[in-house]
């Protein structure tokens, strides 16, 4: 379970505004990468009860999330959100559009922080002083909120676009290559919000042309 060591001891070095910094949404074929920043409370102590809600989002029921969601939204700071479209991963790679939807998502937080905490990412040119955190999501609370807030975000996102794209399943799915995903990108190509740059849209799209 996560906690907030990491927070205090950076409140203890006179830190008060630490953003945890997550991203939901590296492996799917279809569909963004979504990034979320959250600042908690520096005036938490760590027994408050809804803390209890938090862990890593991987660990998390749906609904368990989206009740992890509701007390983030209720309780956090504030919260920054940003998004890397299916075009924009294409045309910058993965790791690249994954990190600018990061650094977005802080910039879009309506304080500005004065540490991050990154659920392990290097990042060379970053503007602020940062941590990354192996599996942070499941050590830190700020880290644990925005992985929630993320997947939450994209998961929506999805279901959304299982109305626009149908046939695709992207609602049970949300975009992963689940062996119905990849059966459906064969039989009827690639849609708009396919990642072009991954194999296995790539193979689809030849032969739906009939490469």
């Amino acid at each position: 379970m996560p906690d907030l060591s990491l927070e205090q001891g950076l409140h203890r070095r006179g830190l008060r505004l630490i953003a945890g910094v997550d991203e939901a949404g590296r492996g799917p074929l279809a569909g963004p990468v979504v990034a979320a920043a959250v600042i908690l409370s520096p005036d938490l102590t760590g027994d408050e009860p809804w803390l209890d809600l938090l862990d890593d989002s991987k660990r998390l029921s749906p609904a368990q999330r989206e009740r992890a969601v509701a007390v983030i939204e209720e309780h956090a700071l504030a919260i920054g959100v940003a998004q890397a479209e299916s075009h924009e991963i294409d045309r910058a790679g993965i790791s690249p559009a994954t990190i600018w939807a990061m650094m977005q998502a802080v910039a879009n937080l309506p304080v500005a922080p004065h540490h991050l905490l990154l659920d392990f990412v290097y990042i060379s040119s970053c503007p602020l002083p940062y941590d990354t955190v192996v599996k942070g999501d499941s050590i830190s609370y700020s880290i644990a909120a925005a992985s929630n807030i993320a997947k939450v975000t994209r998961d929506r996102w999805m279901r959304q676009a299982d109305e626009m794209y149908p046939g695709y399943a992207f609602a049970r799915h949300k975009g992963y290559p689940t062996a119905e995903h990849v059966a459906r990108l064969n039989e009827l190509g690639p849609c708009q919000i396919h990642r072009r740059s991954y194999a296995p849209v790539r193979l689809a799209a030849g032969r739906n042309n009939g490469a």
